[in-house]
């Protein structure tokens, strides 16, 4: 089936936080990490035929739906799941900010490794708990993980959770086998539980391969807990859908016990034949969509290579979430994105939304057809150029 990635759909004046929350109506959002295009057409099938049925009472969580959960970690990423160790959820923030509750207490030290998703940090000052910052090195343009700072920091009494992004959201890395077994092996030393934050795993370019941290030898990933969702893979994060998994039954127990206090466990019927649709009927689609968005990313490439060479694009391992180097243009990461809206009306993320290590870099979406990519960049080279 031939997908048309090409099509302008308008958003506008459809509660879209991307297209809707600027008072400007010439903004150009390439913020927010969601995509432009329609999720694929199984998906919405499945969605019409629920809709159809016209009653949307409560609604369990079907055995379907777990199995669907569990074909796709083992024919995607090799890993073998048992229904036992699954917890659907309203969402991986919400899961995200259940486990950091469930697991932690008010002065516990939470590790994160900066320039990191900005929600990381919301929860954990939420829950009372202090940020530990074990910012990523950046060296040749490329992001690798500071062990040894990540061993002291671990080390600490108070040290209780690790947060890490695999694939990581904002600087495209996939980390690699060795990577995630040395976190793993400094936190089962130390004791500190990891919390996986997997929601890009399915959005992994050619050439690279998703560890699931699930995936690692038992004995370090018995303090572990992984997140995932299809709202990203298939632009459905407004479906309110998620899961979480872990061998660990007491861990299982301690966050399962926080989502039936804050009734996060039902999922909406319409989450949930979404879900089913896009595991069993949705690769083909993804396949495609991943060709695309690695289309736009090498098109960004040759653009700012061409006219805007003072900008360093970071290499793109997974996400549709590009990072921009803008340190050699000597103004501060707020600075120009505000300047960008302001005079460009183009409207990117500054990179210290994502903690002070992303000072200097500008984070762009491209999961867009590529003629607003063309228009986002042409606005870039106006306002930088």
């Amino acid at each position: 089936m031939d997908y048309n990635f090409d099509e302008i759909i308008d958003r506008k004046n459809t509660n879209a936080i991307k297209w809707d929350v600027s008072p400007s109506l010439d903004i150009l959002p390439m913020w927010i990490a969601d995509m432009d295009f329609k999720t694929a057409p199984e998906i919405i099938e499945a969605l019409q035929n629920r809709v159809s049925h016209g009653i949307f009472g409560y609604t369990q969580t079907p055995e379907q739906c777990y199995i669907s959960i569990q074909n796709w970690w083992k024919k995607q990423h090799g890993l073998s799941l048992e229904k036992e160790w699954i917890l659907p959820v309203i969402g991986v923030i919400p899961a995200l900010s259940a486990a950091i509750r469930s697991l932690s207490e008010k002065g516990d030290q939470i590790i994160i490794q900066p320039p990191v998703y900005n929600h990381f940090y919301t929860p954990i000052e939420n829950c009372g708990c202090e940020i530990i910052e074990n910012n990523l090195s950046y060296n040749n343009g490329i992001y690798t993980i500071d062990f040894e700072d990540l061993e002291i920091k671990a080390s600490h009494p108070k040290a209780k959770l690790l947060l890490i992004s695999n694939p990581h959201n904002p600087v495209g890395r996939v980390w690699t086998k060795e990577e995630l077994l040395q976190i793993a092996k400094i936190c089962h030393k130390h004791n500190v539980i990891v919390i996986s934050d997997e929601i890009h795993c399915d959005l992994v370019f050619s050439g690279q391969k998703h560890i699931p941290f699930a995936s690692l030898d038992d004995q370090y990933i018995s303090n572990s807990i992984t997140l995932a969702s299809i709202s990203k893979s298939f632009n459905l994060a407004g479906l309110q859908v998620g899961y979480v998994f872990t061998k660990n039954a007491e861990l299982y127990h301690k966050v399962k016990s926080v989502f039936a206090i804050q009734e996060m466990e039902l999922l909406s019927p319409f989450a949930i034949e979404a879900l089913i649709a896009a595991y069993n009927k949705g690769e083909n689609w993804l396949v495609e969509l991943k060709k695309y968005l690695y289309h736009n990313y090498s098109f960004l490439q040759d653009f700012i290579a061409s006219e805007l060479p003072q900008i360093k694009v970071v290499p793109l391992q997974a996400t549709y979430l590009v990072w921009l180097d803008c340190s050699a243009l000597q103004l501060n990461s707020d600075e120009i994105a505000k300047m960008l809206q302001e005079e460009q009306k183009l409207w990117i993320n500054s990179g210290t939304m994502y903690g002070k290590a992303g000072e200097g870099s500008l984070r762009i979406n491209i999961a867009t057809p590529q003629k607003l990519l063309f228009e986002g960049l042409q606005r870039l080279k106006k306002a930088l150029g």
